[in-house]
Parts: C-alpha cells; sequence; structure tokens
C-alpha cells in the first residue's frame, strides 16, 4: 500500500521499500533504457507525490526490469542475486510470500488486505496453504526477492561512492520504533510480538493529547527466551548498508508506552524493557560494523538514561527548540490553567552552542518538529490550531506569545538586539554549527528555507505527511545561491576548537 508513505510505519524493518530502489545500480543503464518507455519516463512532478499513482508505475517499471532478468540478465548480476537470496534466507523468502499474498488480496478484496482478515490457512507463514500459493506463485515471489534485491544493491552502491569519495560516514540508516500491525514482520514473526497494543507516546507539552502510533512492538519475554535473535536481526538489516544508524525513540529501550487496542492515547501505560541487554547489543553491532549509533532521545527521558547511553558511546540528540539554560528564566509568560485562572510558565534563555553536552549529535528540528522558517512564522501553532490538536490547558493567544518571547531570546542568543522580520536562517544554522558536538544534521528543508515540516504528530489524513517535495530537484537546491550561503554558514563553524 504505497499511499501509507509514513518511513515509520514500515511493513518490516528487516526490509526495504523498493519503490527506492535505483535499478541502473545493480542491472547498469542499459537494463532500464530498454524497458518500455512509457515506465522509464518520469513524470512531471507535483507539489504532493501521488503515492498510489506513483507506486503502481514504479512497480510495473520493476516487473518489466524482473521479465528482462529473467530471460537475458548478465551472469554476474545473476550470481549477486543468488547469493543476496542465500543470505537473507528464509527471511527473505516470508516476506516475498507475503508481498504476493497481500498484492492478491488486495487486488480481489481491498477490504481484506489486511492478513488478520485473511483466510486462516493464510495467516501464518508455515502453513500447508501458505506453501501451496508460493509454489502456484513462485514468478510473483521470485520478483519481490528481485525487488529487495534492487534496493539492497542501490543502497550499497550510494554508501560505496560516499565512502570513495571521502566520507567518513557515509549514509545514516533510520531504524523505526516498530512495524505496522498487518505486514510482513507481523505476519511472518508472530511469536515476537505482542498483538492488540500498540506504541504511542503519553501526553506532553508538545503533544498533549498524548500519540498513538498503531505500531506493533516486541514483546521482552519472546525476545528473551529467543536469545535476542528478533532485534540482533533488526540492527544487522539496518546497519547492512550503512556507516550509522539513528534509532528512533531509543526511549523504548527502557521503556514503551502500550496502548491498548480501541482506547485513547492517553489510556496506556508503561512496560519496561531490558535496558542493559538492549544497549549492549546495539554497541556490539556498531563495532561489528565500523558504524556509529544516534538515538532519539527526545520526550519524557528516564532518569539516568542520557549517561547510559553515553556508556555505550551511543549519541543523543540535542535540538535547537530545546536547548535551555536550566534554571535561568529570562521571561514570564501568563499562562490560563484548565480553571482558567492564570498560571506563571517559565520561558528560559537558550543555551549557548558552546555549552551543547558532546555526546549528542547537534540539530535544528527533526521531522516532527516545525522547520526553522516554520517555528519563526508560528506555522506549527497554526496548524494545531486548524486542526484541534490543542490540548485543554493551551490557550492560542498564549502560545503566540510564547512563541514571541522565544523568538526575541533566540535573537539574543545569535546577537541581535531585537528579533529581525524575517528568520536568520544562516545564522541560526552558523549558531547550531558552532557546537562542540561531533556531528552536525540538518535537514533539506532547514537548508532550502521551506515552511511547511515533513510530519506532523497527531494527524493521519488530515495533514499531508511525508507527501511533500522539495521545490525544486537536489541539485537545483544545492546550486541556489541562498541555500550556498547557509551551507558557508554552517561550514564555517565546524572543526573549531
Amino acid at each position: 500500500l504505497p499511499q501509507r508513505c509514513s518511513p515509520y510505519a514500515p511493513s518490516s524493518r528487516l526490509f526495504l521499500n523498493t519503490l527506492y530502489a535505483d535499478p541502473a545500480a545493480a542491472l547498469g543503464g542499459d537494463a532500464v533504457a530498454h524497458a518500455p518507455a512509457e515506465l522509464a519516463a518520469a513524470t512531471r512532478p507535483t507539489s504532493l507525490i501521488d503515492w498510489s499513482a506513483e507506486g503502481a508505475r514504479r512497480q510495473r517499471l520493476l516487473r518489466a526490469l524482473h521479465q528482462r532478468f529473467r530471460q537475458a540478465g548478465s551472469a554476474d548480476c545473476r550470481q549477486r542475486y543468488a547469493a543476496f537470496c542465500a543470505r537473507r534466507g528464509k527471511a527473505l523468502r516470508d516476506h516475498a510470500v507475503f508481498e504476493a499474498l497481500h498484492a492478491a488480496h488486495v487486488a480481489r478484496d481491498a477490504i481484506s488486505a489486511s492478513w488478520p482478515q485473511w483466510e486462516p490457512g493464510l495467516r501464518d507463514p508455515d502453513t500447508p496453504d501458505v506453501e501451496r500459493f508460493a509454489q502456484e506463485h513462485a514468478e510473483d515471489v521470485e520478483f519481490h526477492c528481485f525487488a529487495q534485491w534492487l534496493a539492497a544493491e542501490s543502497l550499497a552502491d550510494v554508501q560505496n561512492a560516499a565512502r570513495a569519495a571521502g566520507m567518513r560516514v557515509g549514509l545514516i540508516a533510520d531504524l523505526a520504533v516498530g512495524d505496522s500491525p498487518d505486514g510482513s514482520h507481523a505476519w511472518s514473526r508472530q511469536a515476537d510480538l505482542m498483538p492488540g497494543l500498540s506504541i504511542g507516546a503519553p501526553p506532553d507539552i508538545h503533544n498533549p493529547l498524548g500519540q498513538n502510533w498503531n505500531l506493533t512492538a516486541f514483546s521482552p519475554r519472546a525476545m528473551h527466551a529467543h536469545g535476542y535473535s528478533a532485534f540482533i536481526d533488526l540492527l544487522r538489516a539496518a546497519l547492512s548498508h550503512a556507516g550509522g544508524l539513528r534509532i528512533d525513540h531509543i526511549l523504548g529501550m527502557a521503556r514503551l508506552w502500550l496502548v491498548p487496542e480501541g482506547l485513547a492515547a492517553g489510556a496506556g501505560a508503561y512496560l519496561r524493557y531490558p535496558l542493559q541487554e538492549l544497549l549492549a547489543l546495539t554497541a556490539l553491532e556498531a563495532w561489528r560494523h565500523r558504524a556509529l549509533v544516534i538515538g532519539e532521545n527526545l520526550g519524557t527521558v528516564p532518569e539516568g538514561f542520557n549517561r547510559e547511553l553515553g556508556d555505550r558511546g551511543i549519541l543523543g540528540m540535542n535540538v535547537l527548540w530545546f536547548m535551555r539554560r536550566e534554571g535561568e528564566p529570562a521571561h514570564e509568560s501568563p499562562t490560563p490553567t484548565a480553571s482558567g485562572s492564570p498560571a506563571t510558565e517559565a520561558i528560559q534563555p537558550f543555551l549557548p552552542a558552546a555549552s551543547w553536552p558532546v555526546e549528542a549529535v547537534a540539530m535544528t528540528t527533526t521531522h516532527d518538529l516545525p522547520t526553522l522558517r516554520g517555528w519563526w512564522a508560528e506555522r506549527d501553532i497554526d496548524l494545531r490550531a486548524k486542526l484541534n490538536l490543542l490540548g485543554t490547558d493551551d490557550d492560542l493567544a498564549s502560545l503566540r506569545r510564547g512563541r514571541g518571547m522565544d523568538r526575541a531570546l533566540l535573537a539574543q542568543a545569535l546577537g541581535y538586539s531585537a528579533p529581525p522580520s524575517q528568520p536568520p536562517l544562516a545564522d541560526i544554522l552558523r549558531f547550531v554549527s558552532s557546537s562542540p558536538c561531533p556531528l552536525l544534521l540538518v535537514p533539506m528543508e532547514d537548508l532550502a528555507g521551506e515552511l511547511e515540516q515533513p510530519n506532523l504528530p497527531g494527524t493521519v489524513d488530515e495533514h499531508p505527511n511525508w507527501r511533500r517535495r522539495l521545490p525544486v530537484s537536489s541539485r537545483d537546491c544545492f546550486a541556489d545561491p541562498e541555500v550556498q550561503t547557509r551551507l558557508q554558514a554552517m561550514r564555517g563553524e565546524r572543526g573549531r576548537p
């Protein structure tokens, strides 16, 4: 279902989204050139990606390439493909069978596309009915193995090019906190997961209604009983073609907020996980792959958690919006409470970048938070008000007053006497890049000066999450003089003592 385009609700964290495959990386440019013209030609770009239409077109192209591969694939390609299939083994075959089964159900009846509603004999990968289907649809199953090979070769090609160009890290992979409950992983590894529970987050200042991510969670008892093999497989798959790994919501290694099916996000509870074992395994696999690890340690952080990350050499995340001087309120903003009486909210000044903790990467923002331009323009506040995402204690006027004070405080940290009318993007990037953090991560949206953030938590269809294109190609974006100015502002501060 390509319209489910969030990278944080994958069908399986063991395998890749084949729509991103670059067939030329594995097959050579000639193979793509021989594909039907209407499939190989790119469509006219629009501001929003039509994932359903683009996904269907891309699948037709991949199937055409598979047919040609079966008929005239080179000996070298066939050898690499066979080695890939042997290396990934039963897990790859189960995933490919699931993809073929899922496609057959979608073609027949979209309502029954979710595997828990399939015929009983098809709800488990090891039944005779599933084996019979796989044999009867052997070419379809092989196609999905082939598409995974193309995607894996594509990533390997990029990482090899990055290293050859002198990049010490290259690609940093991103590990989602869970899988889709009706996806491949949940079907093929049912004993590892906990049905009827969804991962989420409790209410906080940024999401006062709490969050329900509709993702499955590993069972800590099952992990322990099977020697943590499912978790190890996950790490190895993510690190197979990367020089680093960002672990989404790494707090889940200590405890996960789980919401029973049918209840509101705030009605969940925390389940504790074996933190020491999971961190030790993460550090071991990072060492084996010569990779760095970044943990998204944002939210309600358990006491001592960041110290545990540092002890294992795992980097946290220093995000500009949260880097404040604790205990030094510069302003006080009256904020109405649920009872209607004003409370006093302390707004703390920004921490000088030189004082940011070094055991973390420096970041302007994340995909779940406003862009630099969006934060300055209060776009996130506008959207939360428009989509009824404000909490019961939120007051729109107070939120705007607070943001105005924040702008003044950030301008002060940048050396301005008063906030400029337009967001000083280059100066903000220069400020963040001047931190002593060993790595700087900046989203393309901030380099391009975009207003909208890629994802708005708490929304599914109400907001075009994960569908916006940059206004120009990546090549044209980097050639833009304003973007070049921002890049120079970042580069100028990196590596200084």
